[in-house]
């Protein structure tokens, strides 16, 4: 139990922040693909600042397995964390440290409560609408067949693909491109089905607080209805005792004269 104490502190500290290297990462990620032709150190710095924010998170799971203390337990229940942070080791591409991040932050959102949930659900509908729309350019941009040239273009390709949409009129045409958006059209009916059951929720809920409103009126009305009852027989045994004293007291007898 302490460690648990332990393991749910230091979530809660390191929330804010690593939601803020997140958005360092979402800027170096879409620096290189928005301005290819950038100087090289710009490149350079940008890469520098996805692999610090990839170790931050490395170094967020490190941390959480060591105050656990059954790791193996730890590891088994969170596989897709592992994942996240070995993929950038595996097969260093700037594509899979934002597989990894957005792994990540995922895990964030399966353990906030159901109002930080629709703001982690909203949050993830922008930053996949995002990070598809830039990884789509990058990989489809010099395509020889590919239509996706502008991030206009690859903006709208990512919002028919989520919302499951397709309309046809831009495509990807490479392997990896396609595989993109594989992956866009699962997360956008997965982030549907989220924001779907969180407002079924939430009505249910509403429902279940008014239910139980109304039911606690209710007993009280009835509670108030027997105490009534129950004072109005009380006074009615009093009326009927009150009347039998009067009865049985006798009448005093005239004065007798000497």
């Amino acid at each position: 139990m302490k460690h648990r104490i332990k393991v749910d502190e230091w979530e809660q500290r390191t929330r804010t922040p690593l939601l803020l290297l997140a958005a360092c990462f979402a800027l170096a990620y879409a620096v290189p693909v928005l301005t290819p032709d950038a100087p090289a150190w710009i490149h350079t710095a940008c890469r520098a600042v996805e692999w610090a924010v990839w170790a931050a998170f490395a170094g967020d799971y490190a941390t959480r397995l060591l105050l656990t203390p059954d790791r193996g337990a730890f590891v088994r229940r969170h596989p897709l964390d592992l994942l996240a942070v070995a993929l950038p080791l595996i097969q260093p591409l700037r594509l899979l440290r934002l597989v990894s991040t957005l792994l990540l932050l995922g895990r964030r959102a399966r353990n906030a409560p159901q109002i930080t949930l629709t703001v982690y659900v909203a949050g993830s509908v922008v930053g996949l609408l995002m990070f598809g729309s830039l990884a789509v350019l990058q990989v489809e941009r010099d395509a020889p067949d590919g239509n996706i040239r502008t991030i206009g273009d690859a903006v709208w390709w990512s919002f028919t693909t989520m919302t499951t949409v397709g309309y046809g009129d831009l495509a990807p045409t490479t392997g990896l491109g396609r595989l993109l958006a594989v992956g866009l059209m699962l997360s956008g009916i997965a982030l549907l089905g989220v924001v779907t059951a969180n407002i079924a929720a939430w009505f249910i809920s509403r429902f279940e607080r008014d239910n139980a409103e109304e039911m606690r009126q209710t007993a009280l009305l009835e509670a108030l209805t027997l105490e009534v009852a129950a004072l109005r027989a009380e006074m009615a045994d009093l009326a009927r005792t009150s009347q039998s004293a009067a009865r049985e007291v006798p009448e005093p007898s005239p004065p007798t004269r000497p």
